[in-house]
């Protein structure tokens, strides 16, 4: 039998409004798996993967053209999120003795790196080969006050298909003044593959026993909750919209789910975090991540004001994303996991997405 090869090829993806030219980069993986990534914010425009019987679809919202994605309905479809992934406070936190205002683009608080996160800027990007695996290298860098962030950040990220199904995420970065730092992929999922219908039939389990309770404007308390007894237990197997309807204070806040789970993690380890199967394809989809929290939002906030591909209106929870990171306001919550890098050091951190059935 001839062994599996994945493939890579480059195209034009259109120009923006100034005409800085974008690029997409098409993976596949040799055993069906095929997903399109464009250097505009490191976006993953398509994902196709094979259902139970062997047919792939596309199991990520996003948009056909460019132009979908500069419009402000575009909810970081399929985007790299960073400098900080998540929200930050009042748009505001101290370092080292000076503090520092962010653009705020959510309410009082920053969100996804500002105005202009990672979501919003052109990568460079080299595409390699490799013995069973092909990728696509991307940098950035950020400069000095950048939404307001000190020092100039230098990115990497790599994404890399392999002949299992799997796409590997790996974050690199570093700094020349001490700054905050979470990155993380916000990808949309709908493993029902055709962009018509909500999640909430999807069976979820998360590798967590904590989460971290929100404020009003979704800022973490600064409890570890436990999740045990609550809507928020996914420990085991549960549809997505079990519970998510409940009357709990959290998820009225969230509108569902929109929550920091605190991975049961080894630090520095590669562990599985989350497992999902959608019942009528029989896909399924496992995350592994070295990272200590991972954010679970049902799309609550899809509104049916975008228009997605193949004409589809994504109305609300009609896409799920997991986004493997450190824990939301970091920088102003001293007890949680620092999110600070210093000059000398380097950021890294990991995560894979595994497609399969069942």
């Amino acid at each position: 039998m001839t062994e599996p090869r994945p493939t890579i090829t480059r195209a034009p993806f259109g120009r923006l409004p100034d005409g800085q030219a974008v690029e997409a980069f098409t993976l596949t993986s040799g055993r069906g798996m095929e997903l399109r990534v464009i250097t505009y914010g490191g976006i993953i425009t398509y994902w196709r993967v094979p259902d139970r019987d062997g047919r792939t679809d596309d199991v990520v919202l996003g948009h056909e053209t460019l132009e979908g994605y500069l419009q402000p309905t575009s909810r970081y479809f399929g985007a790299l999120a960073g400098r900080y992934a998540n929200r930050i406070a009042k748009a505001q936190f101290a370092l080292d003795g000076h503090t520092y205002t962010l653009a705020a683009n959510n309410g009082p608080n920053a969100l996804h790196g500002g105005l202009k996160g990672f979501d919003k800027v052109v990568w460079a990007a080299e595409p390699f080969e490799r013995p069973g695996e092909v990728g696509v290298v991307l940098t950035h860098t950020s400069p000095d006050g950048d939404q307001g962030y000190p020092g100039t950040v230098k990115v990497q990220v790599t994404y890399t298909v392999t002949t299992r199904n799997e796409l590997r995420v790996d974050y690199r970065a570093t700094t020349d003044k001490a700054t905050p730092i979470n990155l993380t992929q916000h990808t949309y999922f709908n493993l029902a593959g055709d962009g018509r219908r909500d999640v909430l039939d999807h069976v979820l389990t998360i590798n967590a026993d904590r989460f971290t309770p929100v404020d009003p404007t979704l800022i973490p308390t600064g409890e570890l909750a436990p999740a045990e007894e609550t809507p928020f237990d996914f420990r085991k197997p549960v549809p997505i919209g079990a519970r998510i309807d409940a009357d709990d204070e959290q998820l009225r806040r969230g509108r569902g789910y929109d929550h920091n789970f605190v991975l049961n993690a080894t630090a520095g380890a590669l562990v599985h975090a989350a497992h999902v199967s959608e019942p009528t394809t029989g896909r399924t989809l496992d995350v592994y991540t070295d990272q200590p929290g991972m954010q679970f939002y049902s799309g609550n906030f899809l509104d049916g004001s975008a228009v997605g591909k193949d004409g589809h209106v994504y109305k609300q929870r009609f896409g799920f994303c997991l986004e493997t990171q450190h824990f939301p306001d970091s920088p102003n919550q001293p007890a949680f996991p620092s999110t600070i890098l210093r000059p000398g050091d380097e950021f890294t951190t990991t995560t894979v997405f595994a497609f399969g059935t069942e």
